[in-house]
């Protein structure tokens, strides 16, 4: 199964994500995006968060 991954050292915090895809982003304790669940929304609705980020920080990642 892929999973959408964000590198937390390269995430701007903007949260674009997370209002693309809520069920699946949100931010962790040091105000990064994070995965949470990866079967929050369809695979579609993620990779249109994957391509909107301004930073290219999140990407799929294979089980």
């Amino acid at each position: 199964m892929k999973k959408p991954w964000v590198d937390q050292d390269s995430c701007i915090s903007c949260g674009l994500c997370i209002s693309t895809c809520p069920g699946v982003f949100r931010f962790n304790d040091a105000t990064k995006s994070e995965c949470y669940d990866p079967s929050g929304a369809p695979e579609k609705d993620i990779q249109q968060a994957i391509d909107a980020c301004p930073v290219q920080c999140i990407s799929w990642e294979n089980d």
